[in-house]
C-alpha cells in the first residue's frame, strides 16, 4: 500500500506521465472525435506531415556539407583536438553525425513550429509534446493547450501530465479525462491512478480497466496491484496481462502470487522473465529457489549464485548478503566476506552479523563488535543477541546479560532463553520462568526444552513432559531423550524405541547410545545396534566407544578395539582405562598396562585396584597390594570388595607368621 504525500515521492501519475503518457502525440484530423484514433508516434522524428516540408531530406556528402554550413564540433577558428579522426574533409564524423541529426531535427521543429502558430493543432501539440520533454513546461503550456481545445487528445494526455508537474492536479484530471472519454489508453491509466490515490477505488478501477483493456501495459499492472490490495483473485489475471507485454514488475509480483500459493515451478519462470529484464528482486527469489532445488540438484548452485550475483550489482544487498553465504558454505571465505562487507555497508544487517561471527571466529573480538553492532544500528536484533553472546564469552558477563535483556525486550526468542539461562544459573528460578516461557511461546526449541527441565527439577512432571514433547516435535533430541527415558521406565519399549531414534535423529550421543543398548538387549538387530553404537561413539560418547571396544575385541579385532578404549579412556573413562589394561597386558604390555590401571583405580574403579594388588603381590611388593586391597573394598563393587578382603586377610595372615 503506497503512502500518500511524503516528500521526495512520486504520485502513481507522475510516475505514469514521466515515462508514457509523452508517447501519445499528436492524431491526425481525421482521427479526432468523428475522425481516426490517435497515432502512437515517436514525436518530432517521424516523417513530417505533407504540407510542412519536403517528404524527405536532400542528403549531400560531408565535404559539401562542410563547404555549405561550416565544420562541426570545434569552435571556429580552432584546430581539432590532437589525435582526433577526421574524415578527407577534416571532420570528426560522430560529430558531423551528431550535428547533422541536431540540425535536421531543429528544421523539423521549426516547420512545425511555423505549422502550429498559423493554427494547425496537430502540429501544436507535437511541438508541445517535444518541449515538455525537455522540461519547458511554461513554453510547452500554451501549445497543448491551443491543440487539446481543438480537440487532439494526445494534447489533452500531454497537458494533464504538464499540470500534474505543475502541482496543478485537479486540472490535470480533468484533461486526463477529457482524453481518456477520446479513447486514450495512457490518460485513462493516469486518470485511474489519480482517482485511487484519492481514494475514488472505484472510479480508480473502471478507467484502469479501460486501459488495460486498450492494450496498455501499465494500466492493466495497475488493475493488477488495485485488485491484489482487495485481495480479488482476478489480480493474478492482469498482472500476467502486463507481464506477457514485457512489464518486469508485473512479472515478479505474478511469481511471487504463484509461489505463495505452492506453484514453484510457475513462480520459478515469472522470476527468471522478470530477473533477465534485470529485476533485482526477482533475480534474488529465483536465485533462493534455484538454492533450494539444489539440495536435490547441486548443479543447480552455480546458477543460484549467478543470479545472486547479477542482483546484488543492481543494488540489492539480501542477494550479496545470500551470495556471501553461498561462498562460504563452498569454502571462498574471503569472497564471502568481500559480498558480506558489501551488504552490509549498503545497510543489510544480516549481511553485518555474518561478519561479525566470521571476525569471532577468527578471535577477532573488535571487529566482530563493531560489525555486531551495524547489525543492531540496521534494526536486527541478532545484532545484540550476538553481542551478548561476544561478551559472555570473553567473560564480560553483566555486559552479556544487558545485551541479552536489549534483544530479549525486542522479542528476540533465543535472546529470552538465554537471558533466562543467566537467572537460572543465578539462582534466580523465578526472574528466568518468564523469559523461559516467553522463548517457548516465541517458538524457541531450546526454550521449551529449557523451560521442561525447569518444571522437572520441581516435579512437576506433566508440565515437564508437555514442553518435552514441544520440543521433540520440533527435533529437539534432548528434550526426545527425555520423553524416551519416561516411557522406558514405564515399561512401554516400544514407545522407548520410538522416542530414542527420534532423540539420535536429533543430534543427542546418548539417545543413541541408550536406543543401541535397547537393541542390544533385545538380541534381534545386532547390526542396527552396532550403527547406533558407532553413531554415539564418532559423537564423543565415552560408553558407546567402551561399546565399540568390547564388540570389536569380541570378534577379535583387536587394533580397533585398542582404538576406542585409548579415545574413552583418553576422555576420562575409567572403564575404558581398565579395559585398554587388559587389552594391552594379553599383548605382553604390561608397564603400559599398569599405567592404565593406575588411572582407572584413581578415577575409582575397583576392579582396576584389584588388579594392581595382584601385580604388586607378584612383584613381592606386599605393602602396596595391601594399600591397593584396601582401595578395592572401598570402590567395590560387591564382588571385587569380597575378593580383596579375602586377598587382603591371606596378606595378614602371611605377614604375621
Amino acid at each position: 500500500m503506497r503512502l500518500i504525500g511524503k516528500s521526495g515521492a512520486k504520485s502513481g501519475a507522475a510516475a505514469e506521465a514521466d515515462t508514457d503518457a509523452w508517447a501519445e502525440s499528436a492524431e491526425s484530423p481525421e482521427n479526432r472525435p468523428g475522425a481516426l484514433p490517435a497515432q502512437r508516434t515517436s514525436g518530432l522524428s517521424e516523417r513530417p506531415t505533407p504540407g510542412y516540408g519536403p517528404d524527405s531530406l536532400v542528403h549531400v556528402s560531408s565535404r559539401q556539407f562542410a563547404a555549405a554550413v561550416g565544420a562541426y564540433g570545434e569552435p571556429a577558428g580552432e584546430e581539432p583536438a590532437a589525435g582526433a579522426a577526421l574524415d578527407p574533409a577534416g571532420l570528426d564524423p560522430t560529430s558531423f553525425e551528431s550535428a547533422l541529426a541536431a540540425r535536421e531535427s531543429a528544421a523539423l521543429e521549426a516547420r512545425h513550429r511555423q505549422a502550429a502558430d498559423g493554427g494547425d493543432p496537430d502540429a501544436a501539440s507535437r511541438v508541445g509534446t517535444l518541449l515538455l520533454r525537455r522540461g519547458d513546461l511554461e513554453d510547452a503550456e500554451p501549445y497543448l493547450r491551443a491543440a487539446a481545445a481543438a480537440g487532439v487528445r494526445a494534447a489533452a494526455n500531454n497537458l494533464g501530465v504538464l499540470l500534474h508537474q505543475q502541482g496543478h492536479r485537479a486540472e490535470a484530471g480533468q484533461w486526463w479525462r477529457h482524453a481518456a472519454v477520446a479513447g486514450s489508453a495512457p490518460a485513462a491509466h493516469a486518470l485511474g491512478l489519480q482517482l485511487r490515490d484519492q481514494g475514488e477505488e472505484e472510479a480508480a478501477e473502471y478507467w484502469l480497466h479501460f486501459a488495460a483493456d486498450h492494450g496498455h501495459p501499465l494500466g492493466a499492472y495497475a488493475l493488477g496491484d488495485l485488485m491484489e490490495h482487495r485481495r480479488d483473485v482476478r489480480a493474478e489475471r492482469w498482472f500476467k496481462v502486463s507481464a506477457d507485454a514485457g512489464h518486469r514488475e508485473a512479472a515478479y509480483r505474478l511469481a511471487r502470487m504463484r509461489e505463495a500459493a505452492g506453484d514453484k515451478e510457475t513462480a520459478e519462470a515469472w522470476y527468471r522473465t522478470a530477473a533477465a529484464r534485470s529485476h533485482a528482486r526477482a533475480a534474488l527469489r529465483l536465485g533462493v529457489l534455484l538454492e533450494e532445488r539444489a539440495r536435490t540438484e547441486p548443479s543447480l548452485l552455480e546458477e543460484a549464485a549467478r543470479w545472486y550475483r547479477q542482483a546484488a550489482q543492481n543494488g540489492e544487498p539480501r542477494a550479496a548478503c545470500a551470495l556471501g553465504f553461498l561462498l562460504r558454505d563452498s569454502g571462498d571465505i574471503a569472497t564471502a566476506a568481500e559480498w558480506w562487507q558489501e551488504a552490509a555497508e549498503a545497510g543489510d544487517g544480516n549481511a553485518a552479523n555474518a561478519l561479525g561471527a566470521l571476525h569471532a571466529s577468527r578471535g577477532e573480538a573488535k571487529e566482530a563488535e563493531r560489525w555486531y553492532r551495524a547489525a543492531l544500528d540496521a534494526g536486527d536484533q541478532n545484532g545484540a543477541f550476538n553481542l551478548g553472546l561476544l561478551c559472555a564469552g570473553t567473560g564480560r558477563e553483566q555486559q552479556a546479560e544487558q545485551w541479552y535483556r536489549r534483544a530479549a525486550y525486542a522479542g528476540h526468542r533465543e535472546a529470552c532463553n538465554a537471558l533466562a539461562v543467566v537467572l537460572l544459573q543465578r539462582g534466580d528460578e523465578s526472574g528466568a520462568e518468564p523469559w523461559f516461557s516467553k522463548a517457548a511461546e516465541a517458538g524457541s526449541v531450546d526454550g521449551a526444552f529449557n523451560l521442561g527441565v525447569l518444571y522437572a527439577g520441581r516435579g512437576e512432571q506433566r508440565q515437564a513432559q508437555e514442553w518435552y514433547a514441544r520440543a521433540a516435535a520440533e527435533g529437539h533430541g534432548e528434550a526426545a531423550l527425555q520423553l524416551a527415558v519416561v516411557q522406558e521406565q514405564r515399561g512401554n519399549l516400544a514407545g522407548a524405541l520410538e522416542r530414542y531414534r527420534q532423540a539420535a535423529a536429533g543430534g543427542s550421543a546418548e539417545g543413541a547410545f541408550r536406543l543401541a543398548s535397547l537393541l542390544d538387549r533385545r538380541g534381534d538387530a545386532d547390526a542396527e545396534a552396532e550403527h547406533w553404537y558407532a553413531l554415539a561413539a564418532d559423537a564423543g560418547h565415552r560408553r558407546a566407544q567402551v561399546r565399540m571396544g568390547v564388540r570389536a575385541a569380541e570378534r577379535g579385532a583387536l587394533e580397533i578395539a585398542e582404538s576406542w578404549y585409548r579415545r574413552a579412556a583418553e576422555a576420562g573413562s575409567r572403564s575404558a582405562a581398565f579395559n585398554l589394561g587388559l587389552l594391552l597386558a594379553r599383548q605382553d604390555s604390561e608397564a603400559e598396562a599398569m599405567l592404565w590401571y593406575t588411572r582407572a583405580a584413581d578415577a575409582g574403579h575397583g576392579r582396576a585396584a584389584l588388579r594392581l594388588a595382584l601385580l604388586a603381590l607378584r612383584r613381592g611388593e606386599p605393602v602396596q597390594a595391601e594399600n591397593w586391597c584396601r582401595r578395592a573394598i572401598d570402590q567395590g563393587p560387591a564382588e571385587v570388595a569380597e575378593r580383596a578382603g579375602r586377598l587382603l586377610g591371606a596378606l595378614h595372615a602371611e605377614l604375621s607368621a
